[in-house]
């Protein structure tokens, strides 16, 4: 299983130039807590989280309409390919301390974001199959195992 195929596709985005009051409300009206910034090319550079906007600015009673994206956003050090296998995108998480990761094309185009909760929807999935085959098993063929 591969990063482009459990990855969230349905991507919110913020311009870095625009306020942190914008930003906020948008997350309030898209029920979202995180927006994906992009460079001119659609490259993704940074993310703002609903955390950000509590930390960054209220935390520091700083104005939401004065201060941008940009002065608050958490810049992406690193993204996955669509071709990167699920246990490689969790280590890169887990190494980096990421709880979601850009996932982009051969031009480094966002293509959407790879969160841990697209990974725990996949082991749940994974889980549910082997119950089942579990439970078609006859209690004679487990007792074997």
């Amino acid at each position: 299983m591969t990063a482009g195929r459990i990855c969230t596709r349905e991507v919110d985005l913020v311009d870095q130039n625009e306020s942190v009051q914008v930003a906020a409300e948008r997350m309030n009206s898209r029920n979202v807590g995180t927006l994906i910034v992009l460079d001119e090319e659609s490259h993704p550079i940074g993310m703002l989280t609903d955390r950000d906007l509590a930390l960054r600015v209220v935390g520091k009673g700083r104005d939401a309409i004065e201060t941008t994206i940009a002065d608050i956003m958490t810049r992406f050090p690193c993204s996955i390919s669509e071709d990167t296998s699920i246990e490689a995108a969790l280590t890169k998480m887990r190494s980096g301390g990421f709880r979601r990761l850009p996932v982009v094309d051969q031009e480094g185009k966002l293509l959407g974001v790879l969160t841990l909760d697209d990974i725990l929807e996949l082991l749940c999935e994974e889980f549910t199959e082997i119950g089942k085959l579990i439970q078609k098993e006859s209690p004679a063929s487990l007792a074997q195992l």
